[in-house]
């Protein structure tokens, strides 16, 4: 599958105006073609995230972009949650959590190489098994 896998920082980087990454996220998707997939386990710790600190109405608006189709909501299942437990084995000295474990797993079963990320330090880690590394954006 063509497209972005975005994960927890991504989202939270979109939504808020004033993050460091803002620019730069709405940057690497802008005229970025293919589907912005959203594992269900991002969209969770984002939604939690965003109510946390800027509010429930930038809560409300990720929840309205995934209703309407601005991103595919990928939901888990077993062979991912499998796969997750492995990676967090795999890393584990590295203090991987499971929502990251989901994302490298889903990336695998949908054979997508570009993850919308803020964070390097764990992305840059994995050696997922579709491919050498992921392309992290931006």
């Amino acid at each position: 599958m063509a497209g972005l896998l975005l994960d927890t920082g991504a989202l939270y980087a979109l939504a808020d105006r004033d993050d460091k990454w803002h620019a730069q996220m709405v940057a690497a998707l802008e005229g970025r073609p293919g589907d912005r997939v959203v594992p269900v386990t991002v969209l969770t710790e984002a939604c939690y995230l965003l109510g946390t600190h800027l509010g429930i109405a930038a809560e409300r608006r990720l929840i309205r972009a995934t209703l309407e189709g601005e991103l595919l909501l990928e939901g888990v299942i077993l062979s991912d949650l499998e796969r997750a437990d492995q990676i967090l084995e795999k890393y584990s000295d590295a203090n991987i959590g499971l929502v990251d474990a989901t994302v490298v797993a889903i990336a695998e079963r949908l054979g997508i190489r570009r993850v919308v990320t803020t964070d390097r330090r764990h992305f840059s880690l994995f050696r997922p098994k579709h491919c050498r590394a992921f392309e992290l954006l931006p």
